[in-house]
């Protein structure tokens, strides 16, 4: 987990999505564009294959895919260690060590080789509850956004998890980023 995801000043100019316990949504809402982070284009250069356009689609959360994301998202929190890469902010997939960007990229990697659509499979940034600056993976489904963090080996809704998301990849093309209302 690094706080280097954003920027302070990127990081203030952004409306934080405020979680509605009440009646919450199970589809996160996207507003205006926005940057994305820059380690991301860089990793987008570096892995052009893995930034790809394409239609947006969901994935249907039957009974296998949520066995699949499942396991994926366990056995990616096992394998890699976690360490922080301070302030040289570098995303990159499948490592043995890094932080929370690495998980996620490792998950999306590991999931598109399994067939699941690249559209599906989207980065996000996020804030935990102390403040710190987190990176997730996030599967959009016709049942909601669920979530794939490095620090629960549980697979939840957007709204049930203790994150303040400010942005995510677009759907039709992973290079392209919008703030979330």
């Amino acid at each position: 987990m690094s706080g280097a995801l954003l920027s302070h000043a990127e990081a203030g100019s952004l409306a934080p999505l405020r979680q509605e316990r009440a009646l919450p949504q199970s589809r996160m809402e996207e507003g205006i564009n926005t940057r994305a982070p820059f380690a991301f284009i860089r990793y987008c250069v570096a892995s052009p294959q893995a930034c790809r356009v394409g239609k947006p689609e969901t994935v249907e959360w039957s009974p296998s895919v949520r066995a699949l994301v499942t396991e994926v998202n366990r056995s990616v929190n096992r394998s890699i260690r976690p360490v922080s890469d301070g302030l040289s902010d570098v995303w990159q997939a499948n490592v043995a060590a890094g932080d929370c960007e690495e998980f996620a990229l490792t998950k999306r990697e590991r999931l598109l080789k399994m067939g699941l659509p690249a559209s599906a499979l989207r980065m996000a940034v996020a804030t935990t509850a102390s403040g710190e600056g987190h990176a997730v993976l996030v599967v959009s489904t016709p049942s909601g956004d669920f979530v794939l963090d490095n620090r629960l080996d549980r697979i939840l809704l957007w709204h049930q998890t203790d994150l303040t998301f400010l942005k995510i990849a677009s759907s039709q093309d992973p290079r392209l980023w919008r703030r979330l209302v």
